[in-house]
């Protein structure tokens, strides 16, 4: 009886994994358009956008699923004669900055660009005044 039941639930958790291998891949994610010149301008876009699952590739060379989704997004909608930057950011505003290489300043990211400077700055005063310092040193023993 336990054996029977122990079967039947692993039966219950199998089936769904299994169903969920079984969707087929988007329409245009492995197969280019057939204008080549919408096929550079999405490549071009799709270099650009990174894979929400892999996090270190672009949309253009991951093979996962998701990847494969934004990248027949892409091409369906390049196809359509919708403008490259107005999918990047229909993407960002479904996925999120981190889908786009390319970052945005936006009042809660500006700190992430200005700080760079602001350390540059700082390292440059302090090393005018050790400098300074220094020579004051210099020319006070000498005399």
């Amino acid at each position: 009886m336990r054996v029977a039941f122990l079967a039947a639930m692993m039966l219950v958790v199998a089936v769904p994994v299994a169903a969920q291998q079984e969707v087929p891949p988007a329409p245009f994610a492995y197969r280019q358009l057939p204008d080549p010149d919408q096929e550079a301008k999405a490549k071009a876009l799709m270099v650009t956008l990174r894979c929400v699952m892999c996090q270190s590739q672009s949309i253009a060379d991951s093979d996962a699923p998701i990847a494969g989704d934004m990248r027949s997004e892409v091409r369906t909608r390049i196809a359509a004669g919708e403008d490259p930057e107005h999918i990047r950011q229909w993407l960002i505003a479904r996925y999120g900055d981190y889908v786009t290489y390319t970052p945005q300043i936006k009042p809660i990211t500006w700190p992430l660009f200005a700080a760079p400077v602001i350390i540059l700055a700082l390292a440059a005063l302090l090393l005018r005044g050790r400098f300074k310092r220094g020579e004051r040193i210099d020319t006070g023993e000498q005399a």
